[in-house]
C-alpha cells in the first residue's frame, strides 16, 4: 500500500562554509541562495507574501554592494514586500527565524543571514509613524531580544542607545540576568562606544559611566563568550578615557578570580603593547597568584 508522503516545510538557513576562504568575499553571503532562503521563510508564516517579486526586488542592484550594504538593501525590500505597520511586519520576521543559535564561540558566517533583519529593525524601529502611530519600542526590543540569539543585535541596538538612552540602557540592564549568553553578551557589545563595523556612541565615547553598571554585573559571567565582550569594552574606554579604565581595573583586582584576572590583562593589552606604564602594571598584578591582589 503507497503512503502520500509529507514535506515537512521548516525555515532555513543557506549553506555557508565553517569560515571565510580566501578570495571569497563577505557580501557573497547575502546573495541569491540567502534571498530564496529569505522568501522561504517569510512564506512559511505569511503565506500571502509574494517571495518572487521579493527576490526580483533584492536582486536588482545587489551584485556590486558590500555585505554592510547589502544588509540595508534587503530591509528596504522587505520593507516594501511585507505589510506597512512595522508592528505587524517585525511579528513576521520574528515567526520566520531559525531555532536560536547553542553554542557559544565561533558560530560560523552562516548567521550574516539576519543583517537584513537588524538593518530593518535599526531603520524602521524607531518611527512612530511607520507603526499607525503606535511607540514601536518594546516590539523593537523583542525582535532584537530574539535576533542576537541567532545573529548579534549590537549593530541595530546602537540606533535605539541614540534615540533612546535611557530606555534601551535600562532594558538592556535586565537582560544581564537572562539565562541565554548571547542576550547577555548584547548588554555589552552592544553598548561598547567604538565597536567595530558599527556606528558610534558619541555619549558613550564622550561619557562612557552610564553603562559600567552593565559592566559590574557581566564581569564574573559564567561564559567567556560574555567576559571576552567585557574586556574589548574596557579597551574601548582606555581608548578615551584611560584613567577611567585603569582606575575600574585597579578596583577589579581586588578578590579577582583567575578568570576576572583573564579579563583585566586582555582589556588593557594594547596600550600595554604600547608601554603605558598603568597598563603593564594591571597586568602585572593580573598575573599574580589571587591572594596577593585581594
Amino acid at each position: 500500500m503507497l503512503t502520500k508522503r509529507t514535506t515537512i516545510r521548516t525555515p532555513r538557513l543557506p549553506s555557508a562554509p565553517h569560515s571565510i576562504q580566501k578570495g571569497m568575499s563577505l557580501a557573497d553571503l547575502l546573495d541569491r541562495e540567502a534571498i530564496d532562503c529569505l522568501a522561504h521563510n517569510i512564506s512559511l508564516v505569511y503565506p500571502t507574501f509574494d517571495g518572487k517579486a521579493f527576490q526580483r526586488t533584492a536582486l536588482n542592484g545587489l551584485k556590486p554592494l558590500s555585505i554592510l550594504r547589502r544588509g540595508h538593501h534587503l530591509a528596504r525590500a522587505l520593507r516594501e514586500h511585507l505589510p506597512k505597520r512595522y508592528g505587524n511586519a517585525i511579528h513576521i520576521l520574528i515567526q520566520s527565524l531559525t531555532p536560536p543559535q547553542t553554542a557559544m564561540e565561533d558560530l560560523g558566517p552562516a548567521v550574516f543571514f539576519y543583517l537584513p533583519h537588524v538593518s530593518f529593525v535599526a531603520t524602521y524601529g524607531l518611527d512612530p509613524a511607520l507603526n499607525e502611530g503606535h511607540d514601536p519600542f518594546e516590539i523593537s526590543m523583542l525582535a532584537q531580544y530574539e535576533l542576537t540569539k541567532r545573529f548579534s543585535a549590537e549593530f541595530s541596538i546602537r540606533s535605539f542607545l541614540i534615540r533612546w538612552p535611557e530606555r534601551t540602557l535600562a532594558k538592556l540592564t535586565e537582560w544581564t540576568k537572562d539565562s541565554d549568553p548571547h542576550v547577555r553578551r548584547l548588554c555589552s557589545e552592544g553598548t561598547r562606544p567604538r565597536l567595530p563595523w558599527a556606528t558610534r556612541i558619541p555619549a558613550f565615547i564622550k561619557d562612557p559611566r552610564p553603562v559600567l553598571p552593565i559592566l559590574e554585573v557581566l564581569k564574573d559571567d559564567a561564559d567567556l563568550y560574555v567576559r571576552r565582550s567585557v574586556a574589548n569594552h574596557l579597551g574601548d574606554i582606555a581608548k578615551d578615557h584611560p584613567r577611567l579604565a585603569f582606575e575600574l581595573c585597579e578596583r577589579w583586582l581586588e578578590g579577582a578570580t583567575k578568570e576576572r584576572k583573564w579579563l583585566l590583562r586582555h582589556a588593557v593589552r594594547h596600550p600595554a603593547k604600547k608601554g603605558v606604564k598603568a597598563a603593564l602594571r594591571i597586568r602585572k598584578l593580573a598575573k599574580r597568584p589571587m591572594s596577593t591582589t585581594a
